[in-house]
This record gives C-alpha cells, sequence and structure tokens, in this order.
C-alpha cells in the first residue's frame, strides 16, 4: 500500500526545507484535505523564505477566508496585488483583486 501524498510531501519537504514547490505542494494538499490551518502555516512559511511565489498569495487568502480571517485574507491578498503590479503579472493580479473585491 502506498503511502498518503501529504506524508511523502512532508518528508520530500524535510530534505529539502526551500524548495517553493514542494511547500506549495505541501499546503496545496492540506487545502485539498480541509486543513486550512496547516496549510496557511506552509503558505506564510513559503511566502517567508520566496515571496514571489505569486500562487500562493490566493490560495493562502481562500484558506484564511474559510478560518474566518478576513483581515488576514486581505492583507495577503493586497501584497500579492502589490508583487503582481511590481512584476506585470496581470493574469494573477486580476484574480487577486476579484478575490478582494469579493471580500467587500
Amino acid at each position: 500500500m502506498s503511502k498518503p501524498r501529504l506524508e511523502t510531501l512532508k518528508e520530500l519537504l524535510a530534505q529539502n526545507p526551500d524548495d517553493s514547490f514542494i511547500r506549495y505542494g505541501v499546503a496545496m494538499e492540506h487545502l485539498r484535505e480541509g486543513d486550512y490551518a496547516p496549510a496557511v502555516e506552509e503558505f506564510r512559511e513559503l511566502l517567508k523564505r520566496n515571496p514571489e511565489y505569486v500562487a500562493a498569495y490566493y490560495h493562502c487568502g481562500q484558506a484564511l477566508e474559510k478560518l474566518g480571517d478576513l483581515e488576514g485574507a486581505r492583507s495577503v491578498y493586497e501584497s500579492g496585488i502589490a508583487l503582481c503590479t511590481r512584476t506585470g503579472d496581470l493574469h494573477t493580479r486580476s484574480e487577486l483583486q476579484t478575490a478582494l473585491d469579493l471580500l467587500g
């Protein structure tokens, strides 16, 4: 029987904690399982280590919304929007702006 995907990803991350792609995978797996708090922790660590990993801003904000932390979500979306504006990533900026607008 194979190991659960999250366990495998965590083992890989332990071997290479600076690997943004693996950390993103761990966070996304937590999201998939509905474990929002650990997902947020992983997204925040990812953004601390690699603040230009733009996809993490959207998903971190979504997880914060699920936890009821709307101000935290707003802050993450705004940070992501600022990054995307600086880097010219208009597509991701649009997605983050829409998420922010939906917060009201």
